[in-house]
């Protein structure tokens, strides 16, 4: 598996934009807050994987929504060169790259994205932080879920941010999920 040294080698993309580090991602999400300070807001990172001929497929999403008013949203790919042979292994592989984006949007990011909201706190204006597990609970449909208290266990003890696991875990169930599905080729 290839690891990742330093945030620079962290590039997202949307439909407009490539080549985004993490510091252009948080800048972009503070103008889209900028835009409606008065509005509520949830703070979403979540990873999906797709096993493909001879790899596995990683996607992290990064999608700051505001509610009931429109989202902006960038993601990455990494692909390792090998199938992954167990379910825990998945979901731990795509917990971790979601922690590892987390890392980045630390105490000091997240003030940055609410400092727009703060005269508008007493009128309804707020962030909220999540982690998005690709994991359900329902033992009959989700083959995930003897991992899923694990995986909660590991995101809140990062602290700053809550879990959430299908159906819920939208950025990681649908947003990811849609840009695994293709194969890369490296």
């Amino acid at each position: 598996m290839s690891t990742i040294s330093t945030w620079d080698e962290l590039c997202f993309q949307n439909l407009s934009e490539i080549d985004m580090s993490l510091d252009h991602v948080l800048e972009r999400i503070v103008r889209f807050i900028s835009k409606d300070p008065k509005g509520a807001y949830q703070f979403v990172i979540g990873t999906d994987s797709q096993v493909h001929r001879g790899q596995t497929k990683f996607v992290t999403g990064i999608v700051i929504h505001r509610i009931g008013r429109g989202a902006w949203a960038c993601y990455r790919q990494l692909a390792i060169p090998r199938q992954l042979n167990s379910i825990r292994e998945k979901l731990t592989l795509e917990t971790s790259f979601s922690q590892r984006v987390a890392g980045y949007f630390d105490s000091k990011a997240v003030s940055r994205m609410e400092e727009p909201l703060l005269p508008y706190l007493y009128q309804g204006a707020m962030l909220e932080t999540f982690i998005d597990i690709d994991a359900g609970t329902e033992p009959v449909v989700n083959k995930t879920a003897m991992y899923v208290q694990e995986m909660v266990d590991r995101v809140e003890a990062m602290g700053m941010y809550a879990p959430r696991v299908k159906p819920d875990a939208c950025v990681a169930s649908s947003y990811a999920n849609r840009f695994t599905k293709n194969r890369m080729v490296r």
